[in-house]
C-alpha cells in the first residue's frame, strides 16, 4: 500500500496548514500533556488503602505482677514528688482513626500525679494517663525492684 492510496479519502484536507487561532493563545505543552494524564475516578481511594494498610498495635493487658510493680513505683513517685524525679515512661496512645494504637516512650521530669484525673503530669506539660502506662523506669526505683 503506497502513501497515495492510504491518503486517498483525505487527499483534499491532508496537506492544508494547521489552523491557529488569532484570538486565543496556544496552550503550553506542559498543560497539553496534563490533559492526557490519568485521573482518580475514586477520589480518596488511595488514601483509604494507605490508612487500611497502616499497622497499629493492640493494647497489652498487663499481668497482676506487672500491675503491682507499677502501683509500687507510682506510690514511690508520690513520696518523692518534691525532687521532680526524672523517669522514662512507656505508654499506649490510642489511634485516632482505627482500632489499636502505638506504644510511645518519653523521658521527662515528674511535676505531679493527678489521682482524680488519673494522669501523670510531666514538667514539659505532657499528660500521661495512668491506665495506659506499660512501664516506668528511673534511677530512683533501684530499691523497689
Amino acid at each position: 500500500m503506497t502513501q497515495d492510496t492510504r491518503c486517498g479519502q483525505y487527499e483534499d484536507i491532508i496537506y492544508l496548514p494547521h489552523p491557529v487561532s488569532k484570538t486565543r493563545p496556544q496552550m503550553p505543552m506542559s498543560d497539553r500533556a496534563a490533559q492526557f494524564s490519568p485521573f482518580a475516578a475514586l477520589t480518596g481511594y488511595d488514601a483509604a488503602i494507605r490508612e487500611t494498610a497502616r499497622l497499629t498495635d493492640k493494647k497489652l493487658v498487663l499481668d497482676e505482677e506487672t500491675c503491682a510493680l507499677l502501683d509500687r513505683k507510682q506510690q514511690y513517685l508520690c513520696e518523692i514528688i518534691a525532687e521532680k524525679p526524672e523517669m522514662t515512661v512507656t505508654y499506649f496512645v490510642p489511634d485516632e482513626r482505627k482500632d489499636g494504637g502505638s506504644y510511645v516512650t518519653v523521658t521527662g521530669k515528674l511535676r505531679r500525679i493527678d489521682l482524680c484525673a488519673r494522669l501523670l503530669v510531666l514538667t514539659d506539660g505532657r499528660n500521661i494517663p495512668l491506665d495506659d502506662i506499660a512501664d516506668l523506669e528511673s534511677k530512683w526505683f533501684g530499691n523497689i525492684i
